[in-house]
C-alpha cells in the first residue's frame, strides 16, 4: 500500500523537472508544503522585491497543483518544526525536498532530519543546478575556487542529466492539513504600493519561464554581441525564473545545447557561473557577508555610519542621483523593475565601491532588497568580484570609467528611458551632460579622475 509523502518546497516552484515532486508522486499521495520561515535567513531574509515575486510564484504554482486536484499547503514559522509537526499529524512516511546550499537552509535540513528521527525519512535531491555543488573537483579532489578552470571542468561534463517530465498523476491524501491564506502573509506592498513597475516588467511562474525560454531559443545567437548593450537589452531575463526554481537549468541547457552560435557559447558560461557561485558559498558559507582577502577595511572604506555626508553619498547612489547618467539609469531601473541589466550592474557596483569607496556589503544588501532575482551566492560572489576582495575577483586597481562605459556600449536610449530629465539630450551630450545643460539633474558627486586617484591611494594604504 502506498504511503503519504510530503514535498517541502522552497526555491523550486515548478512541476517539470522537479526531482523531489517526481519521486514523491511515484511513492504515494502527496502533500506539497511551503513554509514561510521569515527569520531563518537572518540578515538575508527575503528582500522586499523577493517577497513580491514569491507571492506571485506561489499563486502560480498553486494553480498548477489545482489543475491536478492537489493543493499547496502554506504555513508560517520555523520550517523544521512545522514540517515535523505535519509529518507527525499525517503519518507521512517521507519528506522529499530539493537541496539548497544557503547556509541557513543546510542547517534547516539537518534540524529537520533530527526532528523526524526514525518515524519519517528526509529524502533530498539535486536539480536546481547543472551539477551538485561540490561534485566538480580538481585532480586532487579539491573543490575549485577559480571560475575559469571550474567552467572548463563543467563543460567537460555537459550536458547535464535529462530533465524529468511533469508527474503524470499526483494523488491527493484523504485529509488535508490546515493551510494559511497567502494574502495574510502580506508579501505584497500596499502602503504605498511601489510594485507597479515590477508588475509591468514581469510575468511570473512556470509557464512564463518556459515562454521566456522559447523566445530566447530564437534570440540566443545574438547574445555575444548584444549582452553588453543596455539600450538593446539582448539578455534572456531567465535569472529570476531560475532563482525561484520555476524552470531548471537542465531544461534550459537541453533546450539550447544544439545551438552552434557564439551567443550560446557565451550564454552557457553564464549558466555555469550560476553553478560556480553555489560552489563558492558551499565552501565559504559567509562569503556574501565577509571579504575573502585580507586588507584594512577601516582604511579602505568610507563608513556611512561614521558621518552624515557619507550616508548621503550612499543614499544618492541608491536613489540614482549620482550625476553619472548610466549609473543613475541603472539604479532607477533596479528600483522600478526589480532588475538591472548585467553590464550596468557592474558599472553601478564599481561606482559604489571605487568612486564612493563605500563597503561592498552596503551594495550587496541594497541589491538583495531590490532584486527579484536576489541570490545569496550570485549576489555575494558578484560583489566580491567587482570590489577586488573575493577568492576570484577583479583587481581593485581596475576601476570602471562610467562615462567611457556608457558611450562604448551605446547606453543613450537606456538613459533616456530611466532618467527622464535627460530624455531630450542628444547622443553627443547624454553620456556626460555639460553642467549648464543638466537642469534639475544633479552634477557629478565626484569627478572620475579624482575618484580614481582617491581609490588607488586608499587601496595602497589598506595594504600597508
Amino acid at each position: 500500500m502506498s504511503t503519504l509523502q510530503i514535498v517541502w518546497l522552497r526555491r523550486d516552484l515548478r512541476m517539470k523537472d522537479q526531482p523531489a515532486l517526481h519521486a514523491a508522486a511515484q511513492a504515494g499521495p502527496v502533500i506539497p508544503v511551503f513554509v514561510y520561515d521569515e527569520e531563518r535567513g537572518g540578515d538575508h531574509a527575503y528582500g522586499a522585491a523577493s517577497k513580491w515575486w514569491l507571492h506571485h510564484s506561489l499563486e502560480s504554482f498553486g494553480r498548477s497543483l489545482g489543475k491536478r486536484r492537489a493543493k499547496l499547503v502554506l504555513r508560517k514559522g520555523d520550517a523544521p518544526q512545522v514540517l515535523a509537526a505535519i509529518a507527525a499529524q499525517t503519518g507521512a512516511a517521507a519528506i522529499h525536498a530539493m537541496r539548497h546550499y544557503e547556509p541557513w537552509w543546510k542547517e534547516a535540513e539537518d534540524e529537520l532530519r533530527d526532528a523526524l528521527g526514525d518515524e519519517c525519512e528526509l529524502c533530498l535531491y539535486d536539480g536546481n543546478y547543472l551539477l551538485p555543488p561540490g561534485s566538480v573537483t580538481t585532480n586532487s579532489g579539491d573543490p575549485y575556487k577559480i571560475y575559469t578552470p571550474f567552467s572548463k571542468a563543467m563543460l567537460d561534463r555537459m550536458p547535464p542529466r535529462d530533465p524529468l517530465p511533469e508527474p503524470e498523476t499526483i494523488h491527493s491524501p484523504d485529509d488535508w492539513p490546515d493551510s494559511d491564506d497567502l494574502e495574510d502573509w502580506d508579501l505584497l506592498p500596499t502602503k504605498p504600493d511601489w510594485a507597479g513597475g515590477i508588475r509591468d516588467f514581469w510575468e511570473v511562474g512556470e509557464d512564463a519561464a518556459h515562454d521566456r525560454l522559447d523566445w530566447w531559443a530564437g534570440e540566443v545567437e545574438k547574445y555575444d554581441d548584444g549582452r553588453n548593450l543596455p539600450s538593446v537589452d539582448h539578455t534572456s531575463r531567465l535569472s529570476s525564473h531560475l532563482h525561484w526554481g520555476e524552470i531548471s537549468p537542465a531544461t534550459v541547457w537541453h533546450r539550447l545545447k544544439d545551438k552552434r552560435s557564439d551567443g550560446w557559447k557565451t550564454f552557457a558560461k553564464e549558466v555555469i557561473w550560476r553553478d560556480y557561485t553555489q560552489n563558492v558559498i558551499d565552501q565559504f558559507p559567509d562569503y556574501p557577508r565577509e571579504s575573502y582577502r585580507d586588507y584594512d577595511e577601516r582604511t579602505l572604506w568610507r563608513n556611512p555610519k561614521a558621518g552624515h555626508l557619507i550616508a548621503e553619498d550612499l543614499e544618492c547612489w541608491q536613489r540614482g542621483m549620482t550625476g553619472y547618467p548610466v549609473v543613475d539609469a541603472g539604479m532607477r531601473q533596479l528600483w522600478k523593475t526589480g532588475w538591472m541589466h548585467n553590464r550596468v550592474r557592474m558599472i553601478c557596483a564599481s561606482f559604489l565601491v571605487k568612486h564612493l569607496l563605500i563597503d561592498w556589503r552596503y551594495g550587496e544588501r541594497w541589491y538583495w532588497d531590490c532584486l527579484v532575482d536576489a541570490d545569496y551566492g550570485n549576489n555575494g560572489v558578484n560583489w566580491q568580484w567587482i570590489s577586488g576582495t573575493g577568492v576570484d575577483s577583479n583587481m581593485f586597481s581596475r576601476i570602471m570609467a562610467p562615462l567611457t562605459q556608457s558611450e562604448k556600449f551605446d547606453a543613450g536610449d537606456y538613459i533616456r528611458e530611466y532618467v527622464p530629465e535627460l530624455a531630450d539630450m542628444d547622443d553627443y551630450c547624454i553620456h556626460d551632460p555639460p553642467d549648464d545643460r543638466r537642469g534639475d539633474y544633479p552634477v557629478k558627486m565626484i569627478a572620475h579622475k579624482e575618484a580614481r586617484e582617491r581609490a588607488l591611494e586608499a587601496y595602497r594604504a589598506s595594504k600597508d
